[in-house]
């Protein structure tokens, strides 16, 4: 039996983790965790996630529950990963990270520690999704430079980072199967007279509202025709999955940086 630990337990995600916990055989929840002035410590998680009582009171210090989890379930702020990081590294316990929005040194700071810890991560836990990145290369790869290419992701109001992660990998996808480079050709949103189109570029357009779950469309656009590919989650239930399918992947693995791309072949 996997223990398995929930950041931010008590947020969307979070509980639509512990119901998938609770529902998945092998896995069992160890501890959930959340920040210091969350209305939700000392609550049960089962109980937060409507699940029940499941003898798991959220707290604010993870290592006071270190020996109560295998893996934990990280889908927060990069600063509160970041924390998290240091002490599984020194407790040598793996992580499932679905943590979006790290600069590039926060993410350098991240990869440090696979070398003590497994580290799962990913900016995106639907199968769905990694399934939309390897259609997005191919569509790339075939259609080259007769097309434009452009980027749209929707949200809930409340997501804090923008783009979305999962759309920041597209471009990235996008830039290698074009042979492009991301830091000089993404344009971010277009206001005011911007002139023509750049063949080069990657654009992206971000839409928050509402209490949109997820939606991510590539629109390839040429002349006399137009190709998208779209996936638009439903429910957190698939990202939870996606997580679960990791945590059981990553758990008892050597020391080292894993993704989806390891998990599907």
């Amino acid at each position: 039996m996997i223990r398995v630990a929930v950041a931010g337990a008590a947020g969307r995600m979070g509980r639509a983790l512990v119901q998938a916990i609770d529902a998945a055989e092998g896995l069992t929840l160890g501890a959930g965790f959340e920040h210091e002035s969350s209305s939700a410590l000392g609550q049960d998680a089962g109980e937060l996630a409507a699940v029940g009582n499941l003898g798991v009171v959220v707290s604010s210090d993870p290592i006071a529950e270190i020996d109560s989890f295998d893996v934990v379930i990280d889908f927060t702020t990069p600063a509160a990963t970041l924390g998290l990081a240091q002490v599984c590294a020194d407790a040598n316990k793996a992580m499932v990270i679905g943590t979006t929005g790290f600069s590039e040194e926060q993410l350098q700071i991240l990869r440090a520690h696979q070398d003590k810890i497994a580290m799962f991560t990913s900016p995106n836990m639907s199968l769905g999704v990694n399934l939309l990145f390897q259609l997005v290369a191919r569509a790339a790869q075939a259609l080259g430079d007769s097309v434009d290419v452009e980027v749209v992701e929707a949200h809930h109001r409340d997501k804090i980072d923008a783009p979305s992660g999962t759309a920041v990998r597209i471009g990235e996808v996008l830039a290698e199967a074009l042979g492009r480079d991301l830091t000089t050709d993404a344009v971010y949103g277009r206001q005011g007279i911007t002139g023509a189109r750049n063949r080069n570029t990657i654009g992206f357009s971000t839409i928050r509202g509402g209490d949109i779950v997820g939606e991510h469309t590539v629109l390839f656009a040429a002349e006399g025709e137009r190709l998208e590919i779209t996936h638009r989650a439903q429910s957190r239930s698939n990202f939870a999955q996606g997580a679960l399918r990791a945590v059981s992947f990553v758990s008892g693995k050597p020391p080292g940086w894993y993704s989806m791309d390891d998990l599907l072949t």
